[in-house]
């Protein structure tokens, strides 16, 4: 009997070693949420980009404009310094505007060159506003329009990460939810719960260079 009950102990033992194991090499893995929605759009070269150009490559989408002066230049800041951590040409990053009627596509090179962009991956894009509009709908980021901003326009921080197979991914939180979407945003504090314009934390920002650097090895 008591060598029944130290068995069943063992494998009981066992099961729960394979069980943590399993779940340690598994939160590494990135969540795969759906296909990027399909896009069609002018880069700042008037050159049209297509969802299916940037197959074979990790990249991340954004939604944006040029004058913008809250989150946007935040976010292409915190963007530049994943571009310059990541270096390869199988990394790309799309912004897309979402004022098209002042973000032609001479505004937007002009942009990208105040930026200091070389990448030629990455890509500034510009179209038609319903278009635009119905396509954040699509990815599941807010854009839309506010009365209360000078600039008549809102959106939000966040970012989309894609594989070189076209589907959006994100880890996991600590609960063991995928979190979907990166913020590109800055913070006060490092865990990344006070948004501020001048904070001096962005670690999603962190999150996404580890993350496309799993992507890249894919």
């Amino acid at each position: 009997m008591k060598k029944q009950i130290i068995v069943g102990l063992v494998l009981l033992i066992a099961a729960a070693g394979i069980f943590f194991l399993y779940k340690a090499l598994d939160k590494d893995k990135l969540f795969t949420a759906m296909d990027v929605p399909a896009f069609e759009l002018t880069n700042q070269e008037k050159k049209m980009i297509r969802n299916e150009d940037m197959l074979g490559k990790v990249y991340l989408v954004e939604f944006f404009f040029t004058n913008c002066p809250t989150i946007c230049p935040v976010m292409n800041q915190n963007l530049k310094e994943v571009e310059k951590a990541i270096n390869s040409p199988e990394f790309g990053i799309i912004s897309i505007t979402i004022d098209p009627k002042r973000d032609t596509p001479e505004t937007l090179k002009e942009h990208a060159e105040k930026l200091g962009i070389s990448n030629p991956n990455w890509h500034f894009l510009t179209g038609n506003r319903e278009y635009i509009y119905q396509l954040s709908k699509k990815f599941n980021i807010y854009v839309g329009e506010d009365e209360s901003t000078a600039e008549g326009l809102n959106h939000s921080g966040k970012i989309a990460l894609i594989d070189k197979n076209g589907k959006i991914r994100s880890r996991y939180d600590e609960r063991g939810f995928p979190i979907l979407y990166y913020s590109g945003l800055n913070y006060s504090d490092a865990e990344g719960k006070k948004e501020s314009l001048g904070g001096t934390f962005h670690p999603q920002i962190n999150w996404l260079k580890e993350d496309i650097k799993k992507l890249l090895n894919e």
